[in-house]
């Protein structure tokens, strides 16, 4: 696994809503502090505005976690 460093752009899984009007999804973010190997402070990106999360990394589609974007 790439080390997560300030800057890094990743993507932070959202947790969704309990009666499914919004699904659980990956949003674009920002590494804006590095707590260790998989604990990392985001600026999280949405189309109506930013907010910022604390996460712990996740190779799976957990809601509240962040993983490295897909190679495409």
């Amino acid at each position: 696994m790439a080390v997560p460093s300030v800057g890094r752009t990743v993507h932070y899984v959202s947790y969704g809503t309990p009666g499914g009007e919004y699904k659980s999804e990956c949003k674009a973010a920002v590494i804006a502090g590095v707590q260790n190997e998989s604990c990392v402070d985001l600026v999280v990106l949405n189309p109506g505005g930013i907010f910022f999360h604390e996460a712990e990394y996740s190779g799976s589609n957990k809601g509240g976690t962040w993983h490295w974007p897909e190679m495409v």
